[in-house]
């Protein structure tokens, strides 16, 4: 009998550690990718942007597309950003809709700095410049999309 509780015992430490390493190898770390964007915007009160660029996670690179609606624009600017996308946990987790809040304005040339986040969780820190004539109220969205 004792040689039988000694035999489950051991049977239940071998099957405690399984699970703990299974547990351990399926557990999902967010990671970064390096993110650049074109986006142009153009606008008379109600404005529109459109735009492309990467993203590189993992050594692999992915083209996307960036589209958005914006109110209080008045303008036509370019902007050249280029950052970090914190919290993915594949690449298709920085498709979505970003919202940030703010207001800018930019005449010919000037440094943009921008934190957007999605719906997933992921974070857009940017930075770059922006080239053209805009002044905005910065309550619009931007989608990103991946093809």
């Amino acid at each position: 009998m004792v040689q039988f509780i000694r035999t489950m015992k051991f049977a239940a430490a071998i099957a405690l550690a399984i699970i703990a390493v299974a547990s351990v190898s399926t557990q999902s770390h967010a990671q970064t990718g390096t993110v650049y964007l074109k986006i142009v915007k153009a606008g008379f009160i109600i404005g529109g942007s459109g735009g492309h660029g990467t993203l590189t996670y993992h050594g692999m690179h992915y083209r996307l597309t960036v589209g958005g609606i914006g109110i209080g624009t008045i303008g036509i600017a370019e902007a050249r950003l280029a950052g970090t996308a914190y919290n993915l946990h594949n690449p298709a987790d920085i498709v979505g809709t970003y919202e940030a809040a703010g207001a800018g304005l930019a005449i010919v040339g000037g440094p943009k700095v921008a934190r957007l986040r999605n719906a997933k969780g992921v974070v857009l820190e940017l930075h770059g410049v922006q080239l053209g004539l805009e002044a905005t109220l910065g309550l619009g969205g931007m989608t990103i999309s991946m093809h």
